[in-house]
């Protein structure tokens, strides 16, 4: 494991790079390493929120019809290696050192011959990874998430099936805009000529931006409210819990029927895998002793909207108000999700991700109205989760819900079930 601990070194030093959006280095890369991205087939995904689930709930189907997938996807949870999965077999750490001893020499040839500035970006050196390993396994279908935003995305040298943009809001401001409509063109920027595009419950501004874009480049536009919207048509069913899953396997309903005749997708097909999706941290159920945990990815505004209508739910089922565990990346994203919080827990800690851009406690309690009716607490995650299958907030029978950074939700895991682990660097993509 010695020489996985290298390349763990070698990828922090690429991370610290920072972020550089454009696809002069990508294409460059794609072109010395042989264009790896030209198979297999695939969806590409984007979209503020429901982008993993979307491609998860696809890749379920996908495989459900009896094609091999290959699934890209980002941040991880605990291990670098689900990022990149094959018939959802996440890569091994010594898959990862013996790609990386691989790509590493051709990254280097291509900053010693066009200047530092061509060297690939950290994202770019996973995603060229992604690409290497779908190809070399002979997937059949790949499902691509892109990191942020679609234009300058890394992921965006591929040439889709179906495009997907499954919602716009505001995330990610300092590089994709400050108006829906700015962030729309640079979601649209996946679609390409004449391949359809699939569109979820997007805000009308940004909705025109995206048919806008379609237009110009030919491209059909498939849109869930126009399918679903008048409420006639029931929603497909999904083992995933959330109004906001409804919707996304909705969206992935539309781009499994998009896809052309020979992928044998049918209906059968997509609605028995939609009852099989495994995408952990979305509204997951853990026990602890006698508490139950539920683990809820909720990043930004929108997300923080969609927790609410779940706590709402929650209470109306258990009767009694949750205990919630929150720890958030940047003020912008914990302002709503601490109003949201404030309004139906019962009791509130407040922890700090192990990230370098994470909200410190104090940083927390401040955005807490004084109105609050909950007991609010500083903590840690190794004082609320101090071993294995063990919480120590709330009271026995509590519901605790974890929820803000998904790089919180990883670090949970691994106390709550430390086989899952070591939790490996969650390198923070944006």
């Amino acid at each position: 494991m010695t020489d996985y601990a290298a390349v763990q070194d070698y990828l922090r030093g690429l991370k610290a790079r920072g972020v550089q959006p454009g696809l002069a280095r990508m294409e460059r890369f794609m072109a010395a390493l042989g264009h790896p991205e030209k198979t297999p087939p695939c969806v590409h995904v984007a979209g503020t929120n429901g982008k993993g689930s979307v491609a998860a709930m696809l890749e379920a189907i996908l495989r459900g019809a009896g094609w091999r997938t290959g699934l890209y996807t980002s941040p991880h949870l605990v291990r670098l290696g689900e990022r990149i999965q094959v018939n959802r077999q996440a890569m091994t750490a010594e898959q990862i050192a013996r790609y990386t001893r691989e790509i590493r020499p051709v990254a280097e040839a291509l900053a010693a011959a066009h200047g530092p500035e061509a060297h690939p970006s950290y994202f770019e050196f996973m995603t060229a990874m992604a690409f290497l390993h779908f190809a070399r396994e002979r997937c059949d279908f790949a499902l691509i998430e892109t990191g942020m935003g679609g234009r300058l995305d890394a992921t965006n040298v591929v040439l889709p099936e179906v495009s997907v943009i499954t919602s716009i809001s505001f995330d990610h401001c300092e590089f994709l805009g400050d108006s829906l409509e700015q962030i729309a063109a640079e979601k649209a920027g996946i679609i390409k000529p004449s391949r359809p595009v699939v569109i979820g419950r997007l805000p009308l501004e940004a909705e025109r931006v995206v048919r806008a874009a379609a237009a110009q480049r030919a491209a059909a536009v498939v849109s869930l409210r126009e399918e679903y919207g008048s409420g006639e048509k029931p929603f497909p069913a999904t083992n995933l819990a959330g109004d906001h899953q409804r919707w996304n396997a909705a969206v992935a309903t539309l781009a499994a029927r998009a896809l052309p005749a020979r992928w044998r997708v049918t209906d059968p097909v997509v609605n028995t895998a939609l009852q099989q999706v495994d995408w952990p941290g979305r509204w997951q159920r853990v026990q602890a002793g006698t508490r139950q945990i539920i683990l809820e990815a909720a990043h930004n505004a929108e997300g923080a909207q969609a927790l609410e209508r779940a706590l709402v739910r929650l209470i109306a089922d258990t009767g009694r108000a949750p205990v919630v565990v929150v720890g958030v990346l940047g003020l912008t994203r914990a302002e709503p999700l601490l109003a949201a919080v404030c309004r139906h827990a019962r009791e509130i800690h407040l922890v700090m991700p192990r990230q370098r851009r994470a909200c410190t406690q104090d940083q927390l309690a401040a955005l807490i109205p004084s109105s609050c009716p909950a007991r609010v607490h500083c903590s840690t995650v190794d004082t609320v989760f101090p071993e294995a299958a063990s919480c120590t907030a709330g009271d026995p029978g509590d519901t605790i819900v974890v929820t803000g950074s998904i790089y919180l939700l990883g670090e949970v895991l691994v106390r709550l079930d430390p086989s899952r682990g070591p939790l490996e660097d969650q390198l923070q993509d944006f």
